[in-house]
């Protein structure tokens, strides 16, 4: 999430912003980290941004764990929420989680995301690091 290229924010910028808006949130990296092709590197950001921002809209009072792990020829994304989920369901459904799993299955990876045991929400991506289907 490191947004090596264009002008766009960068994932501490990200994070920084979130946390001012009065999320609790913690990031994490684990595997040897390596320069992401610029498409993967924009759905990492686009993936992390979209699961936070339903945090902050869905979850009630939580926070937020972002993990990054890198594996070989792979790259798993994972946010988890402690948050209670919304207090009345959206009169209209949201986009964000069809256009993540479309964002992830365009560069060949897979997109899970659900209610985890317990409480809060899970977004789990796994993307090639080839960053093409």
């Amino acid at each position: 999430m490191a947004r090596q290229h264009d002008s766009s924010p960068s994932g501490a910028e990200l994070l920084a912003r979130m946390r001012a808006g009065g999320l609790t949130v913690t990031m994490s990296a684990t595997g040897p980290q390596c320069l992401l092709p610029p498409e993967v590197d924009q759905a990492v950001y686009r993936i992390v941004q979209e699961a936070l921002t339903n945090v902050t809209r869905h979850a009630g009072q939580a926070s937020a764990a972002v993990r990054l792990c890198y594996g070989p020829g792979e790259l798993t994304v994972q946010v988890d929420d402690d948050g209670s989920g919304p207090s009345r369901p959206a009169a209209v459904p949201g986009l964000g989680l069809i256009g993540m799993r479309e964002r992830v299955t365009s560069l060949g990876g897979t997109l899970t995301a659900g209610p985890r045991p317990g409480g809060g929400f899970t977004v789990l991506a796994q993307l090639p690091l080839s960053g093409r289907a």
